[in-house]
Parts: structure tokens; sequence; C-alpha cells
């Protein structure tokens, strides 16, 4: 955005009036996108992108020259997303496995941004401040070891050196450095030819995906094609799992898939070629699928908990437990003190329970409509049977037939909401989220399907008393995580809604929103769902950001728990029976799950959130067909 000028004006006490500013950077954003209808907003919120919109970061009253370009850089990224990436391309050519899809997404935003560098000076200008910005939040100097340099970051500068002649800040340390022989090796001959094609997607993907290739990260696209058996039941563990291949913290800022609904669909085209979600699968399928397994009806064909020898794959440790606490909301606040926080809530809330209801009356219709109907019939009282009543007229000694309609449960199934009470949720995001969950909770119990509601936090601001413990014994190097748990159950499955309602209203408690620790909090939660007899299992994940802990994060490295909340999603996703779907609140979450959505504003959630189950109860309708169609 060369040329862009400051046309702020002071106002008295030295605070500026940063209107024009933000009408200029709107406009710069808009052209780049070439796209007139985009919409530009600034919140003291995480930056991103979704769909059309755009959200930046509130320009403060005294913005410095920095501040400003980084502004800058990020609108300039999400523009050139929204320019020059196709996301059904993206998708479609995209590897199998989370950490070399990390790479893949990294390496295609490096481009984006690589072609907006080349074009325009001001640009490339405005990005180098963004990703001077980002790298220094990330703590990359403080990186000195390849097994902590996330190899994806590493390759996106890699890359974007080749393709601008650009050196990364010096905010980035080391993390190239460490990986550049390696990298250099095996990619020599592709980093040429990329300058070439930095134009064309599809060319540039294919080129991206022979250098993972190389690096044995992923098949070639080409041998995809050719072979499609090779892609059949992928596992990670088969990969290189030294250095950290997400680029989370490069993407969530600098613009995001705009469409993760199409994301979604690719990877459910994905499945139905591959390896199947547990849950879509019926008990036949499964003992078919696996003679080594003897199964009573009931059972799945993978083991009770995915997570038994999970620690020993992944590098992820917990200093200790003592503090940790798993607590109802009736143990954590008084009878008076729910009562009061309940009332409060639906006096915030008075406005949208009228739109969340409709919403929710709309999914019950639809629940209700996929029941199958079964009749008894002959009996001596209910519905008069008129099929019969011929009967009477062939033999009017015959008494009256009648009918009754059998109650029969919608799905054998459990759903479990899980809300992230971090401190970055205060405010309306965990005021929707609390309405939500609880209009859904009795939508869905009408239906004859158990909901329980959960929440996750801290006890306490940096570390409570795990650092304390851990600074008693003389601080040991890298302790994992470093803070106190606290896994809220607002709601149990086999508790009566009416009886739970009044414990949502915690979540307005003054105190009680912290720090999230989002990996743990779904392994609890997954762990609880698996206990449960039901057959269907529904995990929701409600979150606004990545997994943040300061505590825990000052002593590891800077990637340590988002990390581990990728292992954790990828062993659910695919070793485990329950279903994981999400919704990010101002933050993109595509990139961690395969079926995701992002909304921008809170007051989007209801929509979203009776959407995606609606998808899934529409979709397992049409499951038993889709495994007939595979068995042909």
């Amino acid at each position: 955005m060369a040329g862009r000028g400051d046309n702020s004006k002071a106002k008295p006490g030295g605070a500026v009036d940063t209107e024009p500013m933000r009408r200029a950077i709107s406009g710069c954003v808009r052209s780049i996108a070439a796209k007139g209808e985009v919409e530009v907003s600034f919140a003291n919120e995480r930056p991103g992108l979704a769909g059309d919109h755009i959200r930046l970061p509130e320009i403060s009253k005294r913005p410095t020259a920095h501040e400003l370009a980084v502004t800058r850089g990020l609108g300039d990224s999400m523009a050139l997303r929204l320019a020059c990436h196709d996301t059904n391309l993206h998708a479609s050519m995209a590897p199998q496995g989370s950490d070399a899809r990390g790479v893949f997404d990294a390496v295609e935003q490096a481009r984006v941004e690589s072609i907006g560098a080349l074009r325009m000076a001001g640009v490339a200008a405005n990005l180098g401040s963004m990703q001077e910005e980002r790298y220094s939040k990330a703590n990359f100097s403080g990186i000195e070891r390849q097994e902590d340099a996330p190899i994806g970051e590493a390759l996106a500068m890699l890359v974007r050196e080749k393709l601008t002649g650009q050196k990364p800040p010096a905010s980035a340390g080391k993390v190239l450095d460490l990986w550049r022989p390696f990298l250099e090796d095996k990619t020599t001959g592709d980093l040429d030819n990329l300058r070439t094609v930095i134009e064309d997607q599809q060319a540039f993907a294919k080129v991206v995906r022979h250098m993972l290739s190389s690096m044995q990260m992923a098949e070639d696209f080409a041998n995809e094609e050719t072979d499609p058996e090779e892609v059949e039941n992928p596992s990670d563990e088969d990969q290189p799992r030294s250095g950290e291949t997400e680029n989370e913290e490069v993407e969530e800022e600098a613009g995001s898939d705009a469409a993760p609904a199409e994301q979604s669909d690719s990877v459910d085209e994905e499945m139905d070629e591959g390896e199947m979600d547990g849950a879509e699968m019926s008990d036949e399928d499964m003992s078919e699928e696996s003679d080594d397994h003897s199964e009573t009806p009931g059972e799945t064909r993978r083991p009770n908990s995915p997570f038994d020898d999970f620690n020993d794959k992944v590098d992820y440790h917990i200093f200790t437990e003592q503090f940790d606490e798993e607590i109802t909301a009736e143990e954590l606040c008084d009878e008076a003190e729910l009562d009061r926080l309940r009332a409060f809530l639906d006096k915030q809330l008075a406005h949208l329970q009228s739109a969340v209801g409709r919403l929710a009356n709309r999914l019950q219709r639809m629940l209700m409509a996929q029941q199958n109907r079964s009749w008894d019939f002959d009996l001596e009282e209910g519905y008069l049977d008129p099929a019969r009543l011929v009967r009477l007229i062939i033999d009017p000694m015959q008494p009256l037939s009648f009918k009754r309609e059998r109650d029969t449960k919608f799905r054998d199934t459990v759903v479990s909401l899980v809300i992230d009470n971090s401190g970055s949720m205060r405010g309306r995001p965990i005021t929707v989220a609390a309405s939500c969950a609880d209009i859904l909770a009795r939508t869905l119990e009408r239906s004859g399907v158990k909901v329980e509601i959960l929440g996750f936090t801290t006890k306490a601001w940096k570390g409570g008393q795990s650092r304390e413990a851990w600074l008693a014994g003389g601080k040991p190097a890298t302790p994992g995580r470093l803070n106190d748990l606290r896994h809220i159950v607002y709601k149990a499955a086999d508790a009566p809604w009416r009886r739970a309602r009044r414990n949502l209203g915690l979540m307005m408690r003054e105190g009680l929103l912290k720090e999230n620790i989002d990996g743990e909090a779904l392994m609890w939660a997954h762990q609880r769902l698996i206990n449960r007899p039901e057959q269907r299992k529904i995990l929701m994940m409600i979150s606004d950001g990545a997994p943040v802990d300061d505590s825990t994060l000052s002593v590891n490295p800077g990637n340590y728990l988002e990390r581990h909340l990728r292992a954790v999603i990828e062993q659910i996703e695919t070793r485990s029976p329950v279903e994981l779907l999400a919704i990010g609140i101002g933050h993109d979450v595509t990139r961690y799950y395969r079926k995701a959505v992002t909304i921008v504003d809170a007051d989007e959630l209801a929509g979203a959130m009776t959407d995606q189950l609606a998808q899934l109860f529409a979709d397992e309708t049409t499951a038993p067909a889709r495994r007939r169609r595979r068995a042909g």
C-alpha cells in the first residue's frame, strides 16, 4: 500500500482522529482484494478473515508508525488472500495429515504475500512489519533447538526469501537457520521452480507437494492421483514429527481460507475415498473391516480411549496435576448467587431469545421430521384404524380395530457442548454462548438427544499453585503445562434441562474466566463421551482463539500448547468414534478441525450452532446409503 498518507487529525490532549486512517486502510484493502463489497472492521479482538469480512485491530488513540504499518500489513495480507487464493483448489490439492497440511498452508500464504510484495513496494514494507511483529509475539528469537522450531514457518520463510529476495526479520531468530541445511538439501530444485509458477496456484501447489514428498512428509500429488489406495487410512505416525509444522499464527493474523464450509466439504470427500469417520460406521461395517477384534453389540472397533498411548507419541507433559479440579457449577457457587447470575444472563439476552428460539425450533422440526414412525395395530384402544374398517362390512360382528404410534427416540445420541471460559471470551461472546447452549440443550432434549454442557479455564492467572510449586522446586527446565486446570460441568448428560438451567448463569460470574488450555479440555470432554452408552457421540467446541497460558508458554516453546491441541484433534478425528466439530468466534479454526466454521460476530453463534448440528443430523440419514455405495 505504497503512498498511503496519514490523514488523521490531532485532537485536544494529544489524541488523534483515526477515522480518516480507517477509511484509507479500508479503501486500500478493497482495492488490493479487487472486491468492492469487502467489509472492513476494526475491533479489540483477534484479526481475522471470514468470507468477505475482514477484521483488523483497533487503532489506538495515539498510534505509532509501527502500529499503523502492522495494521496495514494485516489488511494487505488478507486482501491478497482474497485476490490471489482459490479456497476450493487449495483444499483439493492439500495433502493428508495435519503436519503436512500445516506446511502446505504456510507455503501457500507465503505465495500470496510474495505476489503482493513483488507488485508493490509499499505492500512489501507493510508485510515486513507485520511479520516482524508476529515472530516477536511468538518469541521465535528464543528458539535455540531444531525440535522447537516449526518447520512450516521455516519453509515459508525460505520460500518467501526465494520469491522476493527478502531475508526474514530479526525477530524470526534462528528458526530458518536451524532448518535451512535440511530444507535446501531436500528442495533445492523445487525452490528454484517456484518463482516461475508463483501466479499459477495449481502449478505452485504441485511443486509444493513434490517438496513435501522429498521431505517424506506426504505423497506427491501425482502419486495420489494414480494410486488412490495409498491415501487410505492416512497416519501421521509414518511422518516425521521433529519440529512444529503448523502456520496457525501466520494465517490467523494474515488471512485464512474464506470458505470454511467448502473446505469441510472437501475433507468429507477425502473421507469418502479414504478412512471414514468412526461415527459414520455401523456395527456391521466395523466387524467387516476388523477381523482381529471380537465385539459385542454397541461396541466400536476402536479402543475405548484413543489416548492410552498418546503421551508416548506427543512431546507434552504436565508439571503437576495436584491442583487441577473437575467441579460442578453448584460446587463453585451457592444457589442464591446462581439464581442472581441466571437472572442477569436472561436480562442481557432478552432481545436475543426470540431469534435463537426460532432457530432452535427450526432444528427441532427437522429432527422430528426425520424420526422413523412405527405403529402397533389391532389394539383395543387408540386411533381408529381406517384400513381395517372393511372388516365391518364383511362381518358386522367384528370389533373395531385401533392403532397407536410407538414412542421412539430420534437417535441414540449424546451431544457435548464445550465452551471456552477464557478471559478473551468476557462480555458479549460468553453471554451469547451461554444462552445458545441453554436453548440448544432444551431443543435437543425435546427430540430425545441427550446434551451435556462443559466449560474449561484455569483456577488462576500466571500459573497459580502449580507455578509456586515449580518455583519452590528450583525451576526445572521445560516443566510442561504449568497452571491449575479448572474443568466445569454446567450440565451433565443425564441431568434434566430444568434442573441445570440456572447453572449457566455461572459464566457471568466476575473472575471466573481466566486462561485456556484447549488440548487437555478436549481430552477431558472426549473421555466423558467415550464412557457414555449412546451409540452416536458428538463433541462441539466453541472457542475464540488458540490455547493461551502465559505461565506455561513463558517456560516452554511458544507453540507448545498449540502443538498439543493439534495432536489431540488429530487423534480424535482419526482414532475415535466421537464426531468432532468446532465454531470459532472471531478466530479461524478451520486449520485445526476438519469440520469447523468461523463466525465474526458473537451474535452469529446461534445460527452457526444450529446449522452445524442440523447438517450433522441430516448427514446421518444418508450415511447408510453412502456405506452401501462404498460396499458396491
